[in-house]
């Protein structure tokens, strides 16, 4: 199917050969009643938590996994590691901040766009876009914006108008797309521990909430809200005041899906958080079907 959004009709139309041939030989998802999982994980420096993200990928085999905060130059991020473990990247790395990443297992993801668009200006690492397997994957690092207010807030939302824009070109599009990441929102009350002692954070702000309700209202599912609609879990826990151990989390951390998926299972590994020197953030995972074949 040609891709309808404006910015990729060649790599729909006219794919690689070696994709094209390894296509021919794999079913597409789906197309054998097949689930895929997908995965989000801000590891907050990948070189660091390497060893940790490679025992993850060996005990929940994700399909599709986005990365965030590599906090690396793309030259000096763990191809080979990782392409023994069985998955190929691709990369826009960033020294010391930011920095996104897309793994696909089995499959060569095949860049579509290694920037938000709307801002040529923009030179932070915060988005990358593939076609993988017949899915269109947007991994997502979206700016924190505190302190609030200021001009870090200002451009928080800046480019959450950019993000609702190309969301929108997406899900005209019609292909099967997933966008996930950390969003660096807090949806609703329900999503944080406490919320009355956050409320200057950026990360609650009403006009955040608002931009990350305008994307959902386009038509896309929030996997995790639908798999766990009464008690959503925290995907992420500040390193301060003991907040791991007393479950004093935040969701900031979503994967949504288009039409063309339905949500068989999604939830949080947690446990992760626990491990020794961990990131702040989880994995975040989702157990995806085609809605229509």
């Amino acid at each position: 199917m040609s891709c309808r959004c404006g910015s990729c009709p060649s790599i729909w139309s006219r794919p690689r050969r070696s994709e094209a041939a390894r296509a021919a030989r794999t079913p597409r998802v789906g197309e054998r009643g097949d689930a895929v999982i997908v995965a989000t994980w801000n590891v907050n420096n990948v070189r660091k938590r390497l060893p940790q993200l490679l025992d993850w990928l060996d005990r929940r085999r994700p399909d599709v996994v986005a990365l965030q905060e590599l906090k690396t130059p793309s030259e000096d991020f763990p191809l080979d590691a990782l392409r023994e473990a069985g998955y190929e990247s691709l990369v826009v790395g960033q020294k010391t901040w930011n920095g996104v990443a897309l793994l696909s297992r089995g499959h060569t993801p095949l860049p579509v766009l290694r920037a938000l668009p709307g801002d040529p200006r923009d030179r932070q690492a915060r988005y990358v876009e593939a076609a993988i397997n017949g899915v269109l994957v947007a991994a997502i690092y979206l700016p924190n914006g505190n302190p609030f207010p200021g001009p870090k807030f200002d451009y928080k939302l800046a480019w959450f108008e950019r993000l609702r824009e190309r969301a929108e070109a997406l899900w005209q599009a019609g292909h099967p797309t997933v966008l996930l990441g950390d969003w660096n929102v807090v949806p609703t009350d329900a999503d944080i521990y406490k919320p009355d002692t956050w409320r200057d954070n950026a990360l609650l702000q009403p006009e955040a909430r608002a931009a990350f309700a305008a994307i959902l209202e386009q038509g896309w599912t929030d996997a995790l809200k639908t798999a766990h609609p009464r008690d959503t879990p925290f995907t992420f826990w500040d390193y301060r005041r003991k907040r791991w151990e007393r479950n004093a989390g935040l969701r900031i951390d979503h994967i949504l899906v288009n039409a063309a998926f339905k949500v068989k299972a999604a939830g949080v590994d947690r446990e992760e958080r626990g491990a020794e020197s961990p990131s702040d953030h989880a994995p975040v995972w989702a157990k995806l079907a085609a809605s229509r074949l």
